[in-house]
């Protein structure tokens, strides 16, 4: 870092404590907007998108039908923004199956999916029925003798 970017730092530590605001933390939004069906649309939520303050990138996957907003804004302004365009918004729901603790359970099992992604729902099973089914577990070696 060169003297004009610590100088600038500098400058917008003092400011911001002058003010007493927070800094807005970077943040990663994605959406599912439905009926994104050509570049007109895409160009169309890019724009909504992209008006707003702290927004640094707008990338849209029509294949997809997801929108990926980074910058430093808020969720809910990023939705309503989205919500602007007349089209069906919702954040994205999808999520690694990694990160789901039963993901072929109803509910987390989607055929709409991307590749390798299921559902984000919460682990239905309570402490009582995850103990009885990690009792026969094949990753448990004193399990069941009988078998």
């Amino acid at each position: 870092m060169g003297v004009q970017g610590t100088l600038e730092y500098l400058s917008d530590m003092i400011s911001s404590a002058k003010k007493g605001k927070k800094k807005k933390q970077f943040n990663t939004v994605n959406l599912k907007v439905t009926r994104i069906d050509c570049e007109g649309c895409a160009m169309k939520i890019k724009k909504a998108l992209s008006g707003l303050k702290g927004v640094k990138t707008v990338d849209v996957d029509m294949k997809q039908q997801k929108v990926t907003v980074t910058g430093y804004m808020e969720a809910k302004k990023v939705l309503a923004a989205a919500k602007s365009t007349k089209k069906k918004v919702e954040l994205w729901p999808y999520v690694p199956y990694t990160m789901v603790a039963h993901p072929y359970m109803a509910g987390a099992y989607d055929k709409k999916a991307p590749a390798n992604c299921v559902r984000k729902v919460e682990d239905p099973m309570t402490p009582m029925e995850e103990q009885y089914t990690t009792m026969f577990s094949d990753e448990n070696p004193g399990a069941c003798y009988i078998m």
